[in-house]
């Protein structure tokens, strides 16, 4: 089961000290409770230029994880073509994949770049990740999926 934010935050010095081999497999899709970032309808990022909260009754599943949408609409441009809709790194932090880890995401901290959706775990560190954006994404394609293990 995939760990909530808090439980991250709460459990980060004790995770930092783990080997590698001794963590858990990653789901490929971060979802809290089965629910594909935090409810925030993906589509919406794109279209309204904003976090739109989904609604619990327009709902997708795509990889182990169900995603919500604001609308019917927003819903069918995601089943034509859930790759360029979904967040880069299954929905982890795009600054933790460049740096060789996962980490829970905020719906809030969401950037576009060059058309593709990526999420960070908190505002502040979607400013660091800002900083270097192309020189983050090499370096979290880099390490992805392979980081998920």
């Amino acid at each position: 089961m995939p760990l909530s934010r808090r439980t991250f935050c709460l459990m980060l010095p004790a995770a930092a000290a783990l080997p590698r081999m001794a963590q858990a497999m990653s789901p490929k899709i971060y979802a809290e409770d089965g629910i594909a970032v935090d409810g925030s309808d993906v589509v919406a990022y794109f279209t309204a230029g904003k976090r739109v909260k989904g609604r619990s009754d327009i709902t997708h599943d795509w990889m182990g994880a169900t995603w919500r949408f604001a609308s019917e609409q927003n819903k069918a441009a995601f089943i034509a073509d859930p790759t360029a809709y979904a967040p880069q790194y299954g929905g982890y932090c795009a600054y933790a994949a460049s740096e060789g880890y996962v980490a829970p995401t905020a719906p809030e901290a969401w950037t576009i770049y060059e058309g593709k959706l990526y999420l960070n775990f908190s505002k502040g560190v979607r400013r660091r990740w800002s900083q270097d954006i192309p020189g983050r994404i090499a370096a979290a394609d880099a390490n992805w999926p392979a980081i998920l293990n």
